[in-house]
């Protein structure tokens, strides 16, 4: 057989060997596959409904003329907390289940936690009984969010992956559009329902996982690693070549994803939480994946969801419909440049993205403004540069770094804004201008690398030639695929 694959530095390992010239829309296995991925992507809606909702609460609370609104801040005292902790409950078992169980099941257990608790929340009369149910949300939703975007990075069509991967965290706005604009319309309902059909509404997301979530096909990553490599080959055949399980692409990807977990299990056996600091390149992952899971939500963008209300105290906008106006808008504006910015991470590359994102940040959040232009990339870039075998793990870390840095925010950001007024912006500006140096010298571009060429970034060309020096790519009864083949298909690639 001929040799593995070489890791190309410009991505194009597995371009090479796509061989179907049609436009992905013209291929009703990726539209099937899309589709599935779609269905993975509203986990992260179902969290920026919450946060939405929750500011539409808030806002709504603060026009005395709707008293149902007005007796919900009284009977349960503006709750915030609850969500969190159910979150960091979650945390210790969600790796765990993900790549125990698979990220099917997860989203499962998940989702069906979120309806239950959606229904609690709903039907809350007291402080106790609502508590309950944000802790339930937190947990639930930590659960299913900890599989979703593992799932989406490892069965997305390979040319698609970044783009798939990037949606998933743009998507928090098209829940929080639907909240923002659902709150700004209930808000005038003078009885209790002004606050429940919203909580309602919270769970469709979970419910639609519920009955859908065992069409979505399970990762062959995962497949591969509890020795259902017969399944994982079917799956990747099925979507990524219409079931042809010679296809050059699928042989490719299968040959290198049973490489680098053998590599796992034989040469990196270990892979507990120490893992993730024990060598030099996971170092570097953690790294970044822990700064950037703060810069999302240090970079000013903390004051303009829950604390927005104050925001708009401090420059003069105090009619309750305006703000609520406001908030609604806003929240579409974020989606769009989100879509836009996440469409774009293939061909403009992760690095000049988080480096754009951070400069416009530090310009407008200094003109009192904010820009969330990496917001994207947080979860996709995340999951690209972690390793199978660390993933969940990693992953979870990010989440759990997320939440610390909300807890800052809902302790420090209402005190710090009573005392400090508009002073308090410049300690954004200040640490907004830390996080344009460290992206500038510690994001590594991995803009057209599969998941397993990432490892040569972070772990060395040698550590990955041993995971693709034992991927032989061939097709049967023909002639075997290699990298240096002067028969190579550069131009035919899905996009």
């Amino acid at each position: 057989m001929a040799g593995g694959p070489a890791v190309a530095s410009d991505g194009a390992g597995y371009r090479q060997f796509i061989t179907d010239t049609r436009p992905w829309y013209k291929n009703k296995r990726i539209i099937a596959l899309n589709l599935c991925i779609c269905l993975l992507l509203i986990t992260s809606s179902t969290n920026g409904y919450d946060g939405s909702m929750m500011s539409g609460y808030i806002l709504s609370s603060f026009e005395v003329e709707y008293s149902s609104v007005t007796a919900w801040e009284d009977e349960f005292h503006t709750p915030h907390g609850g969500k969190n902790i159910g979150s960091l409950a979650a945390y210790p078992f969600a790796p765990y289940f993900a790549d125990g169980f698979g990220r099917r099941p997860t989203i499962f257990f998940g989702a069906c936690i979120m309806v239950a608790a959606t229904i609690l929340q709903t039907a809350a009369h007291s402080f106790g009984m609502f508590i309950g149910a944000r802790f339930l949300i937190g947990f639930g939703l930590t659960f299913a969010a900890a599989a979703a975007p593992l799932l989406v990075t490892e069965i997305a069509y390979p040319t698609q992956r970044a783009q798939a991967t990037s949606m998933y965290n743009t998507l928090w706005y098209l829940g929080s559009i639907i909240a923002a604009w659902t709150t700004f319309g209930t808000f005038r309902i003078n009885n209790n329902w002004a606050w429940r059909i919203p909580s309602a509404l919270q769970g469709l997301p979970s419910v639609l996982q519920i009955f859908l979530i065992w069409l979505v096909p399970e990762s062959p990553r995962f497949l591969v690693s509890k020795g259902r490599e017969a399944e994982a080959l079917k799956t990747l055949a099925y979507y990524h070549a219409n079931s042809n399980q010679n296809d050059p692409l699928v042989q490719y990807e299968f040959e290198e994803i049973k490489a680098a977990i053998a590599f796992d299990r034989d040469v990196a056996a270990n892979v507990g939480w120490l893992s993730l600091f024990k060598s030099a390149g996971n170092r570097r992952r953690m790294r970044i994946i822990i700064a950037i899971a703060f810069f999302s939500q240090w970079s000013g963008n903390g004051l303009v969801s829950y604390y927005l209300n104050k925001v708009f105290i401090s420059i003069g906008i105090t009619d309750n419909s305006t703000q609520l106006l406001i908030n609604g808008i806003l929240n579409i504006w974020n989606f769009i440049i989100a879509i836009g910015a996440g469409f774009l991470c293939e061909r403009v590359g992760r690095r000049r993205l988080f480096m754009t994102s951070t400069i416009g940040m530090l310009i407008f959040w200094t003109l009192q403004s904010v820009c969330l232009a990496f917001t994207p990339l947080i979860v996709s870039y995340t999951v690209e540069i972690l390793p199978y075998s660390l993933r969940a793990k990693g992953f979870t870390i990010f989440n759990f770094s997320i939440s610390l840095s909300l807890i800052f925010n809902q302790y420090v950001n209402p005190i710090a804004l009573a005392h400090l007024g508009w002073k308090y912006y410049m300690v954004y500006v200040a640490w907004i201008a830390f996080e344009v140096v460290f992206c500038y010298f510690f994001i590594i571009e991995t803009k057209g690398l599969s998941l397993e060429e990432t490892a040569a970034l972070f772990d060395g060309d040698e550590t990955v030639n041993m995971i693709t020096g034992t991927a032989h790519v061939g097709t049967t009864g023909e002639k075997d695929i290699d990298n240096d083949s002067n028969e190579k298909i550069s131009d035919t690639r899905i996009e």
